[in-house]
């Protein structure tokens, strides 16, 4: 299964590459009031598929923190039934005192 992952990742890094290269001429955005920037396509497109990951990313936060913060409870819930469980365990298996007989 690696070396398919490997093999995947080299093809989409070759078509990338090629992609890259094959679109070296210059472009221009324009912004508003006349503001302009040029650069070669290539770079413009890397910047804005950045930019949009950073994006997504912080759009998750919110989300993952979230998550984290329940799984955070959930696992002290859990410590504290573990806890009672093993309390009540211990109880069971602890003799009666002297004198007590359970039938």
């Amino acid at each position: 299964m690696k070396i398919v992952f490997r093999i995947v990742a080299a093809m989409l890094f070759f078509v990338f590459f090629v992609f890259a290269l094959k679109n070296t001429q210059e472009a221009a955005l324009h912004f508003f009031l006349g503001y302009e920037i040029r650069a070669p396509l290539v770079l413009l497109l890397l910047a804005f598929f950045m930019g949009g990951t950073v994006l997504g990313i912080l759009a998750m936060m919110p989300t993952v923190f979230r998550h984290r913060r329940d799984l955070t409870k959930h696992k002290k819930t859990i410590a504290t039934m573990e806890k009672d469980h093993e309390a009540q365990r211990m109880a069971q298996l602890q003799p009666p005192p002297d004198g007590v007989v359970s039938k």
